[in-house]
This record gives structure tokens, sequence and C-alpha cells, in this order.
């Protein structure tokens, strides 16, 4: 690889890198992180949401691999949320490209703030009793739109919320990672039928592949970091995120 075309992808790489560590460790933030830079760099929305799902698509893949290789998943709890996803993806996809769905966007970002803050509150009271989430279908419905839709919050949607329910934190962690892969890879045909191959850019080659360096790493801090400080992170993570979009929103 040329050296000048190396030095123009190596922001992009240190991004991708730091993002899907975060994503692998905590279950969110890789579309968030990803998606507010190349919006704030002029790319469309709809662009930048289908560039970081083709990314998404091979960084999933790897994570999620590594994941199940670390015992990360709850299969019963991956059948319950793929399908769901999926679907919810597909629709959020074509809504982005027909309709601005950004309208919305402080309202969700609103509540996520509000879960990340009740995180950390809980993680101050840990152990709590573990427990299987009962509301499933509707987080993998509502978080693979809203993700497609606004180019992240499959993981912010999904994860926070299994986990205020009582869930695992590294086994929802782990299987909302590798569930993500089968959403990103139909949100991408997706989008791909809709714009073609047009969206793919310089930006999103180093993303990918910082993220396909980082995502076995993620998998095995998720294992390694203790439950009680892995839940206060991302309460910490989910509420920062979210307090910024809220401010991108309206300043």
């Amino acid at each position: 690889m040329p050296t000048d075309v190396l030095a123009d992808l190596l922001p992009y790489i240190a991004v991708g890198f730091a993002a899907q560590l975060v994503d692998g460790a905590l279950g969110m933030a890789f579309g968030v992180i990803s998606s507010t830079l190349l919006v704030s760099l002029g790319v469309p929305p709809a662009a930048a949401s289908a560039g970081v799902h083709t990314v998404e698509t091979f960084t999933t893949a790897v994570s999620g691999i590594s994941h199940a290789i670390h015992r990360n998943v709850d299969w019963k709890l991956f059948a319950r949320l793929v399908v769901p996803g999926v679907i919810g993806g597909v629709l959020g996809a074509y809504l982005l490209t027909q309709v601005p769905a950004e309208a919305a966007r402080p309202i969700v970002l609103a509540y996520l703030s509000c879960i990340g803050i009740l995180l950390i509150w809980r993680s101050w009271r840990y152990p709590p009793k573990i427990k299987n989430p009962r509301i499933v279908e509707p987080l993998g419905l509502a978080g693979g739109f809203l993700d497609a839709a606004g180019g992240g919050g499959w993981g912010p949607v999904v994860t926070s919320n299994l986990l205020i329910q009582g869930a695992s934190p590294r086994k929802t962690i782990g299987t909302v990672n590798t569930a993500e892969f089968f959403l990103t890879l139909t949100v991408s045909a997706t989008f791909l039928l809709t714009l073609g191959v047009e969206f793919f850019t310089k930006a999103m080659l180093g993303l990918l592949i910082g993220g396909v360096i980082a995502a076995p790493f993620g998998a095995w801090l998720a294992k390694r970091i203790a439950p009680r400080p892995l839940l206060m992170i991302v309460g910490v993570v989910l509420t920062l995120t979210s307090g910024f979009g809220i401010w991108r929103a309206f300043f």
C-alpha cells in the first residue's frame, strides 16, 4: 500500500479499532461513533449508515465468532433476537432511503441517556439477581429499525434494555454482538439494492481495517472484565454517547 494512501487511512483505522474495541467489549458504540464521524465529514446520513453497516458485516462476523469461542453467547436469547432484528433493520433501511428519520432521534437518545444513568445506579447495587429477560422480540425489532434508520442503535437499545431486565452482562454483550452480524448483513444488502456501491469510501475502508483487527480483543475483554465494572462502563458509555447525540441534534 502506498505511503500516502496509508497516511490517509490511519486516522480512520484508529477510529475503527477504538470503536470496535468498545463495541466488542460493551455491546455498543461502533455504529454511533462511526456514523457520527462520517456525517460530521459531510457524508449524507443514508450513505453513512450504508457504509457503516457494510463495514460492520465484517467486524461483527469476526466479533461473533470470537464471542462464541469465549462462550459469551446465550443461543436461546440469540434465536429470540435475530429474526425481529432483521425485520426491523430492513424496515429502517428502506425508510431512511425514502424519508428522513431524524425527528425521533433526540427522543430515543434522551431515553437511552436515562437507561445509561439507571445502569450506573444498578452497578452500585450489584450483584442483582440474574434473570431471563421477558421482553426480547420487541427490543430486537426496535433495535434493528433504529440501527438502520439512525446509523447506530442496535447495541444501545438492545444491550441496555436486556441488562435493565437483569440479564447476565457478559452473555448479553456476546449475544447481542453475534446477532448483529445477521442484522448488518441484511441492512447492507438492502442499502446495496437501493443505493448501489457508491457509498463505500476510503474512510470506510479504514474503519473496516481497524474494526476487523480489534474485534477479537473486544470479545476477550468482555470475558475478562468483572460484571459490576462492566455494567458501570456500559452505563457510562451509553450516557455519554447519547448525551453527545442530543447535543449535536440541537446545537
